[in-house]
């Protein structure tokens, strides 16, 4: 029988990530800061905002959940806790990548091109 991973779980272990990864890059704490808040306060980012605010080859990190009203003409990356489905299409066909908050910990390399939107 296999073990169905709850989200709660999956939070409480991103949380513990990205908590541990802070005391090397304190970028990782600000954003388990925001992730830890209720789900009603956690950060919504439309594409619209990543559009605006994203430059090609930007690292956009949400933490929370990135939704699908807007465009986005430009090549990035967004890591977020999770997307829309329609969120997550666009960003692909656009160019784009799409990661877990987990994976982009391990992936990121150059923080100058990291920002964090709320």
């Amino acid at each position: 029988m296999r073990r169905v991973v709850t989200t709660n779980e999956t939070m409480i272990e991103t949380l513990r990530l990205l908590r541990s990864k802070a005391r090397e890059k304190p970028v990782w704490g600000r954003v388990a800061e925001l992730l830890s808040r209720p789900a009603r306060r956690r950060p919504q980012v439309n594409l619209s905002k990543i559009n605006r605010y994203a430059s090609d080859g930007d690292f956009i990190i949400v933490p929370g959940k990135v939704l699908g009203t807007g465009k986005l003409n430009k090549k990035v990356t967004v890591a977020a806790f999770t997307f829309s489905a329609k969120a997550a299409q666009q960003i692909t066909s656009a160019g784009g990548r799409i990661l877990t908050l987990r994976d982009a910990v391990n992936e990121v390399q150059d923080y100058t091109k990291v920002k964090v939107l709320v």
